[in-house]
């Protein structure tokens, strides 16, 4: 138990997980629309997801990071080259992946990723003040979910698109909103989590606009909504029972731990492995059917 808390930590602390879980949410789209997996795109979202993650991270870290109350930023201090390594070799693996991918999808790549760094970087000046989309009012939660839709749907379904392959567009289009959808239900709790620490930084997260009671009443409402979608979605049946199945275990993981009393800062990041245990999930049923 002691080692699997360690690999967990060590995930959360590198960003390495919420890499796999991008990769995995692209791989659910293959599986999903029944479409040929093509490896380079499994590479360059879990590549470009950790570097995006690691930049945003590095930006926000504070001089003195022993003097930080979080663990993950104490700990990125301490383990400075480690951080370093992996950034580089996502740098590079990156790069290999992208020369297999279509022109078209590079240009698709590089607005997604001006959008991605204008959230993490200040580039835009108002009132004597660099301002990133972050400062944006509320913006935050829907942000990130259409980021990752527009890159775990958009950019498998555009690359097999310019490679001549058929695509059903109401599937993946349907898809992109459901997607949409459960990636709010898996965001929303950080920004619960973070309300102290944002109220500080002058964030106005939607938590903070709405209060906590009416955000955690908000989270539950968009897992029965993500339901309802899911029954009414044009997928096979045990696509739908998988992903019924994840979105129940993540309103179980909001009533037992992340929205309990007794609070933990790394139980949120449970909602990070839900994403790839939807994925499994899926791809169990789906070998069952």
């Amino acid at each position: 138990m002691e080692i699997l808390k360690r690999i967990y930590y060590f995930l959360v602390h590198t960003n390495l997980l919420i890499a796999l879980a991008a990769i995995a949410q692209c791989a659910l789209t293959y599986m999903i629309l029944q479409l040929p997996i093509n490896p380079s795109i499994l590479i360059v979202e879990g590549t470009t997801t950790l570097l995006l993650y690691n930049l945003s991270l590095y930006l926000s870290l504070p001089r003195d990071t022993e003097k930080s109350p979080y663990l993950r930023t104490r700990w990125i201090g301490r383990n400075m080259p480690v951080f370093w390594v992996l950034s580089l070799l996502a740098f590079i693996v990156c790069l290999f992946a992208l020369w297999q991918l279509h022109l078209i999808t590079w240009v698709f790549l590089g607005v997604i990723g001006l959008i991605s760094i204008a959230y993490a970087v200040p580039l835009v000046k108002f009132k004597g003040k660099r301002l990133g989309l972050r400062q944006v009012p509320g913006l935050k939660v829907f942000y990130i979910a259409v980021i990752w839709s527009l890159s775990s749907v958009g950019l498998p379904v555009l690359e097999l698109y310019a490679n001549g392959e058929a695509i059903d567009w109401y599937m993946a289009n349907y898809l992109g909103i459901v997607k949409i959808l459960f990636l709010l239900l898996c965001t929303l709790p950080f920004d619960i989590r973070d309300y102290e620490q944002d109220v500080q930084y002058n964030l106005k997260t939607l938590p903070i606009l709405l209060g906590k009671r009416k955000a955690i009443g908000l989270s539950y409402a968009m897992g029965v909504i993500h339901i309802l979608l899911i029954y009414f979605s044009p997928y096979s049946d045990p696509v739908k029972m998988g992903m019924v199945l994840t979105s129940l275990l993540v309103l179980f993981l909001f009533k037992s731990l992340i929205f309990t009393t007794k609070k933990h800062y790394h139980h949120v990041y449970l909602l990070d492995l839900a994403l790839i245990v939807q994925w499994l999930i899926v791809w169990i049923c789906l070998s069952w059917k």
